[in-house]
C-alpha cells in the first residue's frame, strides 16, 4: 500500500502521524483524474471517512481500498453508481482487496457489453492493476474464445492504450508495455489441440526490424487450439533465418508480419513466393500471407492479405483440405 505520512507533534512531545495518499497521488495511481476523484465524493460518497485539519484530504488505506474496488467493479461492466454502491456497502471489508472473477448476467446488446468489457480492460491496464487485467483477459477467452476475445476485447483495449500514449507523448509506455506482457501471456496459455494432421506445418515470422509480434502470436495460438501444425519465429526474423526456415520445414504457406511500411520487406516476400522444392514433376511451394498494416499498397503476386485475425485462419484453412472434414475446426476459438 502506497501510503503518505506527514509527521507531526502532539501537545505531549510525542510523533503523531495522520496516514493516508493525497487526492493527487491517488489519481495517479488508478490513471484517473483528480476531478474524477471529487465527483466520485460527491455523487457516490467514496471520498475519505476522515479529513485532516483544513481542507488537506486525505485517503486512508481503507478508503483507497473502496475505490479500487469501485473501479474493479466498472471494470466488469458495472455502472458507476452500482459499482460505488457496492464497493462502499463493503467498506471495512475489501483489505486486501479481491479481484471479482464473476459478473452479472448482461442485460445488453452483445456489441454493447463487448465495448464495456474492452474499456474495463482498458482502464485496469492504466491502473496498471495486474490481478485485474489477468481476470478480465482469462473471462474474455472463456466466454467468446481465443479470437473473439482477441478482436472484440484485445485488439480495441490495445489500440486505446495506443492512442493514449499518442496523444500525451511519453505517457502510458509503461501501460501498453504492460497490456502487452498480459495479453501475450494469455495468448501463450492457450488450449492446443492434439496433433492429428500430418501435413507440412505454416511457418509464422515477423519480417526483419519488426518487433511487434503481438498479433503474429495470437495467430500463432489460434491455429495451436484448432490443430493446424505451424512454427512460429517471432519478432525481428533475419532473412537468413527465415529462408533457411522455409528450406527446412517445406511449409505450406509463410506468413510474413510487417506492422509498418519501414519495415515491409517486398524481395523477402517475392522470394519467398517464387521458391519451389521437390522431385521434378511434383515441385511446390509455399503460399505466401501477408498480414499487417505495412503491406499497405504493396504487392506480391499470388500472396494472400487478410486484414483480421478470421481472415487469416479461413485462408490458411483453406490451404489445407485434409483438414476440412476434422472435428476440430469446430473447436471453441471458431465461436
Amino acid at each position: 500500500m502506497d501510503v503518505e505520512r506527514d509527521a507531526g507533534r502532539g501537545g505531549n512531545g510525542a510523533a503523531t502521524t495522520v496516514p493516508g495518499v493525497t487526492t493527487g497521488a491517488l489519481a495517479r495511481r488508478l490513471g484517473v483524474a483528480p476531478t474524477t476523484l471529487r465527483t466520485w465524493d460527491r455523487r457516490y460518497g467514496l471520498g475519505p471517512a476522515q479529513r485532516a485539519d483544513g481542507h488537506h484530504r486525505r485517503w486512508s488505506a481503507e478508503d483507497v481500498a473502496v475505490v479500487e474496488e469501485m473501479c474493479r467493479l466498472t471494470a466488469t461492466g458495472l455502472p458507476p453508481a452500482e459499482a460505488a454502491h457496492q464497493a462502499v456497502s463493503r467498506r471495512g471489508t475489501l483489505l486486501p482487496v479481491a479481484v471479482p472473477t464473476q459478473r452479472r448476467t448482461p442485460r445488453r446488446p452483445a456489441q454493447d457489453t463487448l465495448e464495456r468489457r474492452h474499456r474495463g480492460l482498458s482502464r485496469a491496464a492504466t491502473r496498471l492493476d495486474a490481478p485485474g487485467v489477468r481476470s478480465l483477459l482469462a473471462e474474455a477467452v472463456d466466454r467468446h474464445g481465443l479470437v473473439g476475445a482477441w478482436q472484440d476485447v484485445m485488439v480495441p483495449a490495445l489500440h486505446a492504450i495506443g492512442r493514449k500514449w499518442e496523444e500525451a507523448g511519453d505517457r502510458y509506455v509503461e501501460v501498453e508495455h504492460f497490456l502487452t506482457w498480459h495479453v501475450s501471456g494469455v495468448l501463450h496459455r492457450g488450449p492446443v489441440a492434439p496433433a492429428t494432421l500430418a501435413a507440412p506445418p505454416v511457418v509464422l515470422a515477423c519480417v526483419p526490424a519488426e518487433q511487434h509480434s503481438l498479433p503474429l502470436e495470437a495467430l500463432s495460438a489460434a491455429l495451436d487450439e484448432i490443430g493446424l501444425p505451424q512454427r512460429m519465429f517471432g519478432a525481428a526474423v533475419p532473412v537468413e533465418a527465415v529462408t533457411a526456415a522455409v528450406r527446412r520445414t517445406g511449409p505450406r504457406a509463410v506468413v510474413l508480419w510487417a506492422q509498418a511500411r519501414s519495415t515491409a520487406n517486398l524481395p523477402l516476400a517475392r522470394q519467398l513466393a517464387e521458391s519451389r522444392w521437390g522431385v521434378r514433376g511434383a515441385r511446390g511451394g509455399p503460399a505466401v500471407v501477408l498480414g499487417g498494416p505495412g503491406w499497405a499498397g504493396r504487392t506480391v503476386r499470388g500472396a494472400l492479405r487478410p486484414s483480421t485475425l478470421p481472415e487469416a485462419l479461413s485462408a490458411l484453412e483453406r490451404l489445407y483440405p485434409e483438414f476440412a472434414a476434422s472435428p476440430v475446426t469446430a473447436g471453441p476459438g471458431r465461436a
